[in-house]
């Protein structure tokens, strides 16, 4: 008897001790949609078993849901499948843990255009806050700009470099933080020409009871690239993690009303101490609402300044020496795989993948330290060919001109800039060049110059200098987002990119050449923004002295400019056809001189190619000629 009484007691006691638990987390009044579809395991781990990959995706979405809830008033879960971005209406913040099916626009590869773009899953006014699970926010958040991009899948379970005094530290759930000294992660040491010295041990925080590298089948953790990921007032670093890349790499940051959460875990493997910050990050964001991305990184190679340390560390003596010592590692480990793959050949035993590799591997001699320094200096080395001193001294000298706005990791130094002695981080160069039109000198120069490093597309000196004088002390410049100065505001049309990337896309288009013989001549051509949208694109060049006509009303005989594209099968509108109005020419007639362009956004693919065909008058100052019809296709 006093032993059941006994039994009795202790499981009060339990019983008691997990309500006193539950109890002491007051759950926080938010409404949170989990959606789910990732798993706990690689996916890989399964081969192909898609009865196992659902089973893992709904142990893990209830998992989520129970965690939550014990957290938050009210918590819904559902299936990625399911999502489009109204499903976020209503709740508080949306915590994406999988790749919705539905796309906005599929992923656009144009290899031909040398064309890539992330699938859309929101559209850029999205902001709603949400939180992003590992490289969900490379898969749903990285089409509408986020800086949260795929730097690199290797992400385990400890934290590292944390930014102590965030708030998802402090609460409103309590926090408490075990920080252990543990070795630095061996690749950070690969990267010291990035990041400075690298110390051989540093404080560590467990976000997850296990990682890929504790079992192989274990869901990777994503980390996004540092570079420029400040650089604009809508973003803020929270905490590296053990990872592949350098120590800055960031696991734990936000980027406008996205949160990048990149530990890959779920609450099955996240530790108790994790679980909370957790918690506290969802709270965190929801603070976000309303408040999205200001600066938009939509090349996830966009070069910084940080590439600048690369381009002198790859011909420098140590990087050579470097790359020799791994090349030669490399060759020694495949050489010991070799011979045991071609023992185990001998023996009659079965060869696995890795072992067939090995034994067709031949060794290839390393380069030369001048191939190695031509390879690496690339378009600069026509000019210093192997004088790397000189190299170091034109980069150092230029440091305030280079220019990283155009392609993958490209630095050159911008001559516009240069002559003018002022560099493109410096806002008077935006002064500068206003001052130039308003003087009306070195005009060519100077729209250049607006062009290249803001958004805005003004018609007149009185415009530029009214938009800078009310925008001065809000403008910011951002490398990852494109190498321009923007305004630091949420207001709907001040940081117009489509815009911009619209006029760099049709900037791309050739122009036909004219002549007194050949006065109108047309080009045509379907191009991609930055952003995967299609647009075709047709150029209008006028010879100077000779004008056609926008808009004739019926009182008058000229005939007005008609104007189209004809689309073919397996392509759509994306809506109406852009046209300049055209400028006064005599009582309500307009007319368009020097150069037209007609835009027309697009969707989908087609084997044929889209026309243009206009018809217009072309006049002088003395005569008009029979009217005329021009089609091109727009290749």
């Amino acid at each position: 008897m006093r032993i059941k009484l006994l039994t009795t007691f202790m499981l009060l006691l339990i019983v008691a001790g997990m309500t006193a638990q539950a109890a002491r987390i007051k759950k926080y009044p938010l409404k949170v949609l989990y959606v789910g579809g990732a798993t706990d395991k690689e996916v890989r781990s399964y081969m192909g078993d898609t009865a196992a990959i659902k089973a893992d995706a709904a142990r893990r979405t209830k998992a989520f849901g129970d965690m939550l809830s014990e957290y938050f008033t009210t918590v819904k879960t559902m299936d990625a499948a399911d999502y489009t971005q109204e499903c976020s209406k209503g709740y508080d913040v949306t915590i994406m843990d999988g790749t919705p099916k539905k796309a906005i626009r599929p992923r656009i590869i144009d290899r031909q255009k040398q064309v890539y773009a992330p699938a859309a899953y929101l559209t850029e006014d999205f902001t709603e806050p949400m939180l992003c699970i590992g490289s969900a926010s490379e898969t749903v958040t990285r089409s509408v700009g986020s800086k949260n991009d795929w730097y690199c899948l290797c992400l385990d379970a400890d934290a590292h470099s944390w930014k102590k005094d965030h708030p998802i530290f402090k609460g409103p759930f309590a926090v408490k933080m075990t920080a252990k000294v543990k070795p630095t992660p061996e690749d950070a040491f690969h990267y010291a020409y990035f990041t400075g010295p690298v110390p051989k041990t540093i404080p560590m925080w467990r976000v997850q009871t296990k990682g890929y590298k504790d079992s192989e089948d274990m869901a990777i953790g994503m980390v996004s690239r540092p570079w420029g990921y400040t650089d604009s007032p809508d973003a803020e670093y929270i905490s590296s993690g053990v990872c592949a890349k350098t120590l800055d790499a960031v696991a734990i940051g936000r980027h406008g009303n996205f949160f990048h959460w990149g530990f890959a875990a779920s609450p099955l493997y996240m530790t108790d101490e994790a679980k909370p910050v957790f918690a506290n990050a969802v709270v965190y964001i929801s603070k976000f609402k309303n408040k999205g991305i200001i600066a938009r990184k939509y090349q996830e190679r966009q070069t910084t300044m940080e590439y600048l340390k690369e381009l002198k560390y790859y011909v420098s003596d140590e990087a050579y020496e470097q790359s020799k010592k791994i090349d030669e590692e490399w060759n020694a480990q495949m050489l010991k795989a070799q011979k045991e793959a071609r023992e185990k050949q001998a023996r009659g035993e079965k060869l696995n993948d890795r072992d067939k590799i090995a034994i067709d591997f031949k060794r290839e001699p390393f380069a030369d330290k001048q191939a190695f320094i031509k390879k690496h200096m690339r378009e600069w080395f026509d000019r210093f060919g192997y004088d790397t001193k000189a190299f170091y001294k034109y980069l150092d000298d230029n440091r305030q001109y280079l220019y990283g706005g155009e392609g993958f990791y490209e630095l050159k130094v911008d001559e516009d800039c240069k002559a003018l002695g002022t560099g493109n981080h410096d806002i008077n160069l935006i002064d500068k060049a206003i001052t130039m039109l308003e003087q009306n000198k070195d005009t060519d120069r100077a729209h250049r110059l607006l062009a290249r490093y803001t958004l805005c597309n003004f018609s007149t000196p009185k415009e530029w200098r009214a938009w800078f004088t009310a925008n001065r002390q809000r403008l910011f410049f951002t490398e990852s987002g494109g190498w321009v100065w923007l305004v630091n505001s949420r207001e709907p049309g001040v940081n117009d990119y489509q815009g911009w990337l619209s006029r760099k896309a049709v900037k791309e288009v050739p122009v036909a050449e004219t002549s007194d013989r050949e006065p109108v001549a047309v080009s045509a051509a379907r191009q991609y923004t930055e952003t995967g949208d299609q647009m075709l694109v047709a150029r209008v060049r006028i010879q100077p002295g000779y004008h056609i006509y926008a808009y004739v009303p019926k009182t008058e005989s000229f005939v007005q400019t008609d104007a189209r594209f004809i689309l073919p099968d397996g392509m759509k509108a994306a809506g109406d056809m852009k046209k300049p109005a055209g400028r006064p020419f005599t009582g309500k007639v307009l007319i368009y001189e020097d150069e037209v362009v007609f835009t027309q956004p697009v969707t989908g693919q087609a084997k044929e190619a889209a026309k243009f065909t206009i018809t217009y008058q072309c006049c002088d100052d003395q005569i008009c000629f029979p009217p005329e019809t021009k089609t091109v296709e727009a290749k």
